[in-house]
């Protein structure tokens, strides 16, 4: 194993953290994304104490693989389910340490809000979501380890119970949030099938290894596939669209999130989705069977011509590296991906942009601290495949635990905090206000009836592609949707109990200040870069166009009492170890 981790980081890390600042085109913090990077094989090293099942190659070292956006095989994995089984390693360690007595978790149990004492994070209120009690818990610091905002586009591949009311509640107390407006678009996505659905699925990215991306060339072959006359695999080669090979022929499919979601969003608006809704292309796997299957019965000294045998073997070497993500889609969708390519087509699926942090991870409340997802600071305006769970684990394992010691210490001599004090009554007081004005507001829509609305206004106005009409529109339709909200929301059941549409409430409600914070952001970024296009900021090929004189800087916004009334702080981007220059992956 260390033989392998030895032989990859000769190049990982100047090459991960070149990949990781080119991939978020250049708007990110460079000294976060070097620590990143130095820190990014301990990770593995880490893992693997842990027992995560790694994928192994013949002789039983560690095996790589490429991901979106790179050229090198560099990407350690595990199947299909890489991040699954990194959770349940991280997990696993951390339920050992629950047995031992030195963590006391709190199981479903919400925080509601931050107490700040004499100007420092002192604690939370929480809600308990079995019987309703709000509860306080004093500390000497803070940490929110809370993850994205992807689901305020309703919609989305994250968990249905992911939010951003801990960031939001620490924003409004004085911890700024930052590019609210970067989001990631995940190109394979199983598609949206109606207005039924509560989430999308995602598939993982490691089937653009082997997986082409095309769509068909002749228009009344996508009529034809719509009415179900045609079956793509009817579809000869010379009549097919490769388009990410055609256009980014260096990367072809691995191009990445940002480019790949873009380019089959412009396919589907020119009119050649292949779906009933028009908006889906194929992740065609045919090419890769027989390619695999002939190599198979070139080692086995088989027939390398009879077709139905080299399928035969080029399947089982499929199913082999993708197969449970081959039976998931089977799942959904009812169509077999060995014989029929699937349909794929964009979704929400992670943020970059999250609490302000500094190098140290704290954010403008002294004592509070925002790490993965839920901060801003190593992406950029897109992140590469992969690093999600790379940089959780490397704030959570090799960062905090040696900054937040450097602000500990002046707290050595602090004795317990008392939770009797004003501010904790305050905070209290504040959230069982909101709590009982949601019970006792009767109205006549439900939470999701508003969730959906505004997933609606944001996926049509501040998705893969923004304006600013669509971003004036989309601000001045969440205000009112904000304030038919309050008017009109009911929430059925009590206080004290179970209630999982109270608790839905009061997420959904701070989605509605982010969504306008997220579209203001979008607004007055007037350039295009990584996952944010502005329609405005395009080169002639309909690439995104930045603007580094302007906009190279992370854009902080402070809460002043409503979204609309934020104020911007400029954090400037500096670049010492590498040239700043237009990404291309042609």
């Amino acid at each position: 194993m260390q033989q392998k981790i030895t032989k990859v980081t000769v190049t990982l890390p100047i090459v991960f953290f070149y990949d990781t600042i080119k991939g978020g085109d250049y708007r990110s913090r460079e000294a976060n994304v070097h620590r990143l990077a130095e820190v990014s094989t301990n990770i593995i090293d880490q893992c693997v104490a842990q027992g995560v099942p790694f994928a192994r190659d013949y002789g039983g070292l560690l095996d790589n693989r490429s991901f979106g956006g790179v050229l090198v095989s560099r990407t350690f994995y595990a199947k299909g389910q890489t991040g699954q089984q990194l959770l349940l390693g991280a997990y696993s360690a951390m339920n050992r340490q629950i047995g031992r007595g030195k963590i006391k978790m709190y199981n479903r149990h919400e925080m509601m809000d931050i107490v700040v004492v004499d100007g420092k994070a002192r604690g939370i209120i929480t809600r308990n979501l079995v019987d309703g009690k709000i509860e306080r818990h004093s500390a000497h610091a803070v940490v929110i380890a809370s993850g994205g905002y992807g689901n305020v586009f309703f919609l989305s591949t994250n968990a249905m119970g992911s939010n951003v009311s801990a960031a939001w509640k620490i924003h409004k107390k004085g911890a700024y949030f930052a590019n609210p407006c970067f989001t990631q678009i995940h190109p394979t996505c199983i598609p949206v099938s109606g207005d039924h659905q509560s989430k999308l699925t995602l598939m993982s990215e490691s089937l653009r290894n082997d997986g082409r991306i095309w769509v068909p060339k002749k228009l009344e072959d996508v009529k034809a596939i719509r009415e179900g006359k045609l079956k793509p695999t009817e579809i000869a080669e010379e009549n097919r669209d490769y388009y990410l090979e055609r256009r980014y022929p260096a990367f072809g499919n691995l191009v990445p999130r940002d480019v790949a979601s873009r380019a089959a969003k412009e396919r589907c608006d020119a009119g050649y989705g292949v779906n009933k809704t028009g908006e889906a292309v194929y992740l065609d796997f045919a090419s890769a069977i027989m390619r695999y299957g002939k190599e198979q019965a070139h080692v086995k000294g088989l027939d390398e011509n009879n077709e139905a045998l080299v399928k035969k073997l080029g399947q089982e070497i499929v199913k082999a590296k993708y197969g449970n993500l081959f039976q998931m889609y089977e799942k959904i969708v009812d169509q077999n991906p060995y014989e029929t390519p699937m349909m794929i087509y964009p979704a929400v699926h992670y943020t970059m942009g999250g609490v302000w942090v500094d190098y140290n991870l704290m954010t403008t409340i002294p004592g509070c601290y925002a790490i993965g997802e839920a901060n801003f600071s190593d992406h950029g305006a897109n992140r590469l495949g992969a690093s999600a769970l790379m940089q959780g684990l490397a704030d959570g394992y090799f960062v905090l635990p040696y900054t937040i010691g450097d602000y500990l210490a002046d707290d050595i001599r602090t004795g317990p905090i008392s939770t009797d004090l004003p501010e904790f009554e305050k905070a209290e007081a504040a959230v069982k206000a909101q709590i009982e004005g949601f019970i006792s507001n009767k109205g006549s829509h439900s939470v999701d009836y508003y969730h959906r609305k505004l997933g609606k206004i944001m996926w049509n106005k501040c998705g893969m592609s923004r304006n600013e009409k669509g971003l004036k529109e989309a601000i001045k339709e969440i205000q009112e949707l904000r304030e038919d909200f309050y008017k009109n929301v009911n929430v059925p059941g009590n206080v004290n109990e179970f209630n999982e549409q109270l608790a839905k409430a009061g997420r959904v409600a701070d989605f509605l200040e982010l969504g306008e914070l997220f579209a203001k952001d979008a607004l007055e970024r007037t350039e295009s870069c990584g996952g944010h296009f502005r329609e405005e900021s395009q080169t002639p090929e309909g690439e995104a166009l930045r603007d580094d004189e302007n906009f190279t800087f992370v854009s902080a916004w402070e809460y002043k009492g409503a979204p609309s009334k934020a104020v911007l702080h400029k954090e400037e981007l500096k670049y010492e170890e590498i040239e700043v220059k237009t990404r291309s992956y042609k």
